[in-house]
């Protein structure tokens, strides 16, 4: 592992992302590989998911980590795209906080665990209707289409989306989870949802699950 690779990697654990980005593009001018560059800030990622799971670290340190890491990701992947070569991805996974709900954080570290574990993730925001997700489904044919809310007064609308996935005949074409501090699992049962995760450092799991790819 290059020096680069573990200041990278430090930058992650230590949440700074200005270096974070320093040393993403430092990487690329050394020559190493998109791939391998991306490769090392996963490992790092995992690391502080599971120590978040094991009750180690806490939303906060999750919270810095994930923002140092996209800051990285989004300097990675605009190499990617410069170079025109095209990375086989996982699947792909349309997010987006529901009608109602104009909370963001959450839904941006879910897209950051993704996007790390390969995923191509297309975000659609916050206080989005169900009308938006459809047309995003029929745009991307995504695999899976995740939903987060985190106020009470809007998971109703995870429900109703699925609702209309169900009658516009499209329901078994995307598999639908859903997260946010005010669903369960229990709710994600009683609406029909394929999958639920209550914290973002496991959502990549749940999604290659369900996508039979773990």
């Amino acid at each position: 592992m290059s020096d680069t690779i573990n200041s990278l990697k430090e930058s992650i654990i230590t949440y700074n992302r200005n270096m974070a980005q320093e040393t993403a593009v430092k990487a690329i001018e050394e020559g190493i590989e998109p791939n391998d560059i991306l490769a090392g800030m996963t490992e790092t990622i995992r690391k502080i998911g599971d120590d978040f799971g094991k009750g180690e670290l806490f939303l906060p340190d999750l919270v810095g980590a994930a923002s140092a890491m996209s800051g990285a990701i989004a300097v990675v992947e605009a190499e990617i795209e410069k170079s025109g070569k095209e990375v086989e991805k996982i699947g792909t996974v349309v997010l987006g906080t529901v009608k109602g709900d104009i909370h963001d954080i959450g839904k941006t570290m879910v897209k950051t665990f993704l996007v790390a574990e390969n995923f191509r993730v297309i975000d659609l925001g916050v206080d989005i209707s169900s009308e938006h997700f459809i047309e995003a489904i029929e745009k991307y044919n995504p695999e899976i289409l995740a939903l987060s809310a985190l106020l009470t007064t809007t998971v109703t609308e995870q429900n109703r989306i699925i609702e209309v996935l169900k009658n516009k005949g499209i329901r078994e074409k995307v598999k639908v989870i859903i997260g946010g501090a005010a669903t369960t699992q229990e709710f994600a049962d009683e609406i029909g949802a394929d999958g639920y995760e209550a914290t973002a450092a496991r959502a990549p799991r749940l999604c290659k699950t369900l996508l039979g790819k773990e």
